[in-house]
């Protein structure tokens, strides 16, 4: 039986690079070492080129952040670039008519990624922040973007272990395809307390030029201040501008013309 080869230089730099995460984004060498796999030595040696690189940020307190020159390289990613931009006025106008979290989300492997979180004083208690992520199974901005995957791929996806962030989170394949199947026929995902306990969460696909979903618009609120009948309209017909200015020039929606129901 052949041994497990060993990781390559680059695999153990970008192993070191995956365990930082919106929930870990700062991180002692232990912590790194530990959650990449590697042994202390070499962690210590690569965590110190990539803090030398720019790609890594050593603190004052002897933590480490992704430091400048990760971001700088990720904003090199042209077409969601040009879509954090183009959504930007349309996803503040929904925040300004609604008071409540607003995210751009696009998928990453099982999870989804926020191009732009704008957050509401009061606001649901979620943690989101630009380039954060969360499992695409307990949200409503990956739901959207899980109901369009092919069956084969969104099988895969479901015998993985799908982690729980409140009592409530759905996690049994079963009961996810069911609300997938919701998803598709009312064209927008609704979720409760999936990621903690008293919050709402509802999200309406961004299409693309051939017809499928590219990204999702999402909204998170507190449940007893807001109700889907509210929420959906607004956040409907800002996905489909969205999509429209996406595939043809189109000026943006005016904060006052978007108004909950």
């Amino acid at each position: 039986m052949a041994s497990p080869s060993k990781p390559t230089a680059a695999g153990r730099v970008l192993a070191i690079l995956d365990t930082f995460t919106d929930r870990h984004d700062s991180q002692t060498l232990s912590s790194i070492a530990r959650r990449s796999g590697l042994t202390l030595p070499t962690t210590h040696r690569l965590v110190g080129e990539l803090t030398a690189w720019g790609a890594l940020h050593r603190q004052p307190d002897g933590e480490y952040t992704i430091g400048l020159k990760v971001l700088e390289l990720g904003s090199l990613a042209g077409h969601r670039l040009r879509l954090k931009q183009l959504a930007h006025p349309y996803l503040h106008g929904l925040h300004h008519a609604t008071n409540t979290n607003i995210h751009l989300s696009v998928s990453v492997q099982q999870d989804v990624l926020y191009l732009e979180s704008m957050l509401a004083p009061g606001g649901a208690p979620v943690t989101s922040r630009f380039g954060g992520r969360w499992p695409m199974h307990a949200t409503a901005t990956g739901r959207v973007l899980l109901a369009s995957l092919p069956p084969d791929e969104l099988d895969d996806l479901l015998r993985q272990p799908l982690a729980a962030y409140s009592p409530h989170t759905d996690t049994d394949p079963n009961r996810l395809r069911q609300l997938l199947a919701e998803v598709r026929q009312r064209g927008v995902a609704v979720a409760y307390d999936q990621i903690a306990v008293g919050v709402i969460a509802l999200a309406a696909p961004i299409v693309g030029p051939h017809g499928h979903p590219v990204a999702s618009v999402g909204i998170t609120a507190p449940k007893d201040r807001f109700t889907p009948h509210q929420l959906i309209p607004p956040l409907v017909s800002t996905a489909q501008r969205i999509s429209r200015a996406l595939n043809g020039p189109e000026e943006a929606l005016p904060e006052d013309r978007l108004r909950t129901a």
